[in-house]
């Protein structure tokens, strides 16, 4: 069966999308409903799409990038960096950070300060290689999230996104390709 890349990605319609200046908070809420109105036989949503003024897509805001806006600032992170220049092996330096994380705020501190950030300042912007036309081959599809070690494409049809193909979709393309292949094994 040939895949068509219109045809596995996600409908921008159906994504997750907050606009920038959105906080934390917003964005979560966002990917909340996108996950409730989506069609709930395919794999869960993993990101937010972040979009400008004109509803163009600028960025990304993955679960990791929330997760690292949680993690609180560290004061007297060049004093540790001053540390290497004494002998200090980057165990030791680690463990002094673990230390300094557990003893910093509660989670739920964390979560409630982290709610008013704004999405700009941890999402990840796209790079050239994250975009493909909705007309290729799914080969190259494939190759591009390989060579990019990327976890999704954002969906171009006459320069404006329409979608975003996801590294699990195409997973799921492959999988059932090899279920069917498994019958025509010797």
């Amino acid at each position: 069966m040939e895949f068509k890349i219109k045809e596995l990605m996600v409908p921008l319609s159906e994504y997750a999308t907050v606009s920038i200046g959105s906080t934390l908070f917003e964005a979560i809420l966002a990917l909340e409903k996108a996950q409730e109105d989506f069609d709930h036989t395919k794999y869960r949503h993993r990101a937010i799409l972040v979009l400008d003024k004109e509803k163009t897509v600028v960025g990304k805001l993955s679960h990791l990038d929330v997760v690292r806006a949680l993690e609180p600032d560290v004061e007297d992170g060049d004093e540790l960096k001053e540390l290497e220049k004494f002998g200090f092996g980057d165990t030791f330096i680690r463990s002094l950070k673990k230390q300094r994380r557990l003893k910093a705020a509660p989670l739920k501190d964390l979560c409630v300060n982290a709610m008013r950030l704004k999405v700009e300042n941890f999402m990840q912007a796209h790079s050239e290689g994250e975009y493909i036309e909705q007309d290729v081959s799914f080969d190259i599809a494939i190759h591009q999230l390989v060579a990019g070690d990327h976890l999704s494409l954002l969906v171009t049809h006459e320069k404006n996104i329409v979608g975003i193909l996801r590294l699990t979709d195409v997973f799921a393309a492959i999988f059932h390709t090899m279920k069917e292949c498994e019958t025509t094994l010797p």
